[in-house]
């Protein structure tokens, strides 16, 4: 840790925080709209409310990002994020249901407008604070840790429920993004990027023309498509979660604070592995492909352990694809168009959370939740399969790009 640059850990920091007040927000707002209402249906429609705006912006916002200042606008959107999470509590105090679920939704789409100018920004600041050398660590190290704390973030918030009304809880997420705000205010580039003025006349031309350098990169197209499907298998999981251990396995609150937490605890193992691990195409299969077939186990689960091993299963498995796909497209991704062409990649990967959403809450197919997990696992399983069979060996693009950034 002490190689990387003051800015590196600035945004280390802020990032961690932030999670740790996200993961907290994301499961109180999802009990709490569970005991307001007890309906799945209504748990895909909170999600649906998040990820329609930030679609919306996703697509909307690409062109723009070539021309801001990233770390102004990072540390902004923290603070945002930090009034936000006051709404529910307001809505609560109100004294009544309707008031509670305003104030719920509300901060709901809220996080859906800034999230996705947030992530595309964070994800193409970090070439700005590294070296190429350092890339992969880096990716891997934020990866990592931020998991940890989507770990223990549900252990804490169930520890906080026995003692303290639900909803204070929110309280926290306040707090975590206001000193992420703080973090993110000492991140200073190491180099300086000159920012084009913005014409409002070339936005439509901007746009063609991101999508257009996206598709130069048929490797990273690939990848996207892989992480697309594995979006779409969160978005379910995001609907069926919590009434599989409630009600299939007639769990209890702490016992889903555990399920929802062996996913991290499980990804920061997989991101310390990592460094031991061979780093080539093969590898990044083998993790999509494990990471699937941790959904198939969930059909056949009958314990709620069980299902804590599965999701850690998974947990270990998928940062073997994700932290060595991110780096290639870092530095494969011409730099003055990086913050865009995330955007663009963000975008493809996140409309099929949405997806999944309304896959899962609507039933349309006659699918039980142990059937969703099964589907959603082999949507995951079988391409990974397919692509680890069709691959050669390592390509040399992506062999020079692990040597490079090894």
């Amino acid at each position: 840790m002490k190689k990387f640059s003051t800015s590196f850990k600035a945004l280390w920091i802020g990032e961690i925080v932030s999670e740790f007040g996200g993961a907290a927000g994301g499961i109180i707002n999802g009990l709490f709209l569970y005991e307001l209402t007890g309906s799945r249906e209504w748990m895909g429609a909170m999600w649906l409310v998040y990820f329609i705006p930030s679609l919306i912006i996703q697509g909307l916002s690409s062109p723009f990002l070539n021309h801001v200042v990233k770390e102004k606008i990072l540390r902004n959107i923290q603070l945002f994020r930090a009034c936000a999470y006051l709404l529910p509590i307001i809505g609560y105090e109100i004294g009544t249901d309707l008031g509670t679920m305003i104030g719920l939704i509300t901060l709901q789409c809220v996080l859906g407008l800034v999230q996705p100018i947030y992530a595309s920004l964070s994800f193409s600041i970090l070439p700005d604070l590294c070296r190429e050398d350092e890339l992969i660590e880096a990716n891997g190290m934020l990866d990592g840790t931020i998991r940890v704390m989507s770990f223990l973030a549900p252990g804490l918030t169930s520890l906080l429920l026995i003692i303290i009304p639900m909803h204070y809880i929110y309280f926290l997420s306040t707090c975590m993004f206001f000193i992420s705000f703080l973090s993110l205010s000492k991140i200073r580039p190491q180099c300086i990027i000159q920012i084009n003025k913005w014409k409002k006349k070339f936005w439509w031309s901007e746009v063609k023309e991101g999508y257009r350098t996206l598709f130069n990169y048929p490797k990273l197209i690939q990848f996207t498509l892989l992480s697309s499907i594995v979006q779409f298998a969160v978005g379910a999981t995001m609907v069926i979660n919590i009434p599989f251990i409630r009600s299939e396995l007639h769990g209890q609150y702490w016992e889903y604070a555990i399920f929802s937490g062996s996913f991290p605890i499980g990804y920061a193992i997989g991101i310390l592995l990592l460094s031991k691990l061979p780093k080539s195409v093969h590898m990044m299969y083998i993790g999509i492909i494990g990471g699937g077939f941790s959904f198939v186990l969930l059909f056949f689960v009958d314990s709620i352990p069980l299902a804590w091993f599965c999701e850690l299963f998974g947990g270990i498995l998928f940062p073997i694809f994700n932290a060595q796909s991110a780096p290639i497209f870092q530095m494969e991704a011409p730099r003055e168009r990086l913050s865009q062409l995330s955007a663009v990649r963000l975008l493809f990967i996140r409309v099929t959370m949405p997806l999944g959403i309304v896959f899962a809450s609507t039933n349309f197919f006659d699918l039980n939740i142990r059937q969703t997990y099964l589907t959603i696992g082999l949507l995951i399983f079988l391409p990974g399969i397919v692509y680890f069979i069709i691959s050669n060996g390592k390509p040399k693009g992506l062999e020079r790009k692990s040597q490079k950034l090894s």
